[in-house]
């Protein structure tokens, strides 16, 4: 088998996780690359080294050299893109979300399953090292049933602006930006049980707040103070059907003292907390301990994160596996964040059959 030859459709800053990792996999070919803005393009080709560059996402699906491609493009093109690359008999893994209605997301599964390709979804904390060994020790009963989770990713300052601020196409703000990690982090670690419940609220309040003074931030490429349709904060509680709980909180802009971010889950035999750093609370003895693990990275390591989700991910191209983070789980992500915008817009909870 030769290398697998990978086209990559957008150019934004997400993309370039995706090169570095694919560009580290000795199984792996960076053949295209795909932007409307043909320049961009260009450069990200040259210094990667692919020898094909488009400007056009449909002409690249016609070529048969593509086996693969990795869609770092707006939110609202994900769902197509996914389905036409799956037609075209492409393998495809998606930036997260998936798309941005469950309808959506049923489409791409109904497409993943006629096409026989591999569809995986970018829910890259899955692949975090901490993750991975956190995962092992739940497995091996180290925390017990988890029956309650909890998670933050609260930023003072950090709306991107651009077309994450705009909600035709980013979907929402920071629940359908940052919450969608911190949801699914803790939801896959919870053993991904069904939904039964989500109430949640969405506040826009302070909007962008382009006129503070002395603090920089992240700012997409096509930034405008003037624009933005999606909310500062959003806060839920989700249900499963096993009785367990998630409680989260995201936000692009709050009057807090500091950006926060944590993530919690607790158990009938210990507790894990995986932000800002990983440990685990237990009993030894009659006695309440708290184990500190030697790793390299206390907290999330996006590069090496990335590589694993990468590397996954060519391993599934190559073997006909099913990846660990698969269209089913994109589906049940979408009710969970579709419904919390629900809710937060009739001002109830919403209940799934």
């Amino acid at each position: 088998m030769g290398k697998t030859k990978i086209g990559i459709v957008g150019t934004g800053s997400i993309s370039h996780y995706h090169l570095k990792a694919y560009q580290k996999n000795a199984d792996v070919e960076i053949y295209a690359v795909c932007d409307v803005n043909g320049e961009r393009a260009a450069v990200t080709a040259a210094s990667f080294g692919a020898s094909a560059v488009y400007t056009n996402y449909a002409a690249m699906m016609a070529d048969p050299q593509v086996d693969a491609v990795s869609i770092c493009t707006w939110n609202n093109t994900h769902a197509p893109f996914a389905i036409e690359a799956l037609e075209a008999g492409k393998h495809v893994l998606v930036e997260k979300p998936l798309c941005l209605t469950v309808e959506q997301a049923l489409e791409v599964e109904k497409t993943v399953v006629k096409s026989g390709k591999v569809l995986q979804i970018g829910y890259v904390r899955r692949y975090d090292p901490n993750a991975l060994m956190l995962q092992q020790w739940i497995a091996r009963g180290e925390v017990g049933d988890i029956h309650y989770a909890k998670a933050s990713s609260l930023r003072r300052l950090g709306n991107p602006g651009g077309w994450f601020a705009d909600k035709s196409r980013s979907g929402g703000g920071p629940l359908i930006d940052l919450g969608v990690h911190i949801i699914d982090l803790c939801w896959y670690l919870m053993g991904r049980p069904k939904v039964k419940s989500v109430s949640g609220n969405t506040y826009k309040k302070l909007g962008q707040r382009s006129h503070v003074k002395g603090l920089t931030f992240y700012k997409s490429a096509d930034y405008d103070a003037n624009s933005n349709t999606v909310e500062d904060l959003a806060n839920a509680l989700i249900r499963f059907e096993n009785g367990a709980s998630l409680m989260v909180d995201v936000s692009f802009t709050l009057h807090a003292r500091k950006d926060e971010g944590l993530v919690r889950l607790y158990g009938d035999k210990g507790g894990i907390e995986i932000d800002p750093e990983v440990l685990l609370v237990t009993e030894k003895s009659d006695t309440i301990v708290t184990v500190s693990p030697q790793t390299d990275h206390a907290s999330f390591d996006a590069d090496q994160a990335f590589q694993n989700e990468i590397d996954h991910f060519i391993s599934c191209c190559r073997e006909g596996r099913s990846p660990e983070s698969p269209v089913q789980d994109g589906v049940e992500m979408m009710k969970i964040l579709c419904g919390i915008y629900e809710s937060a817009e009739l001002g109830r909870e919403i209940v799934f059959d």
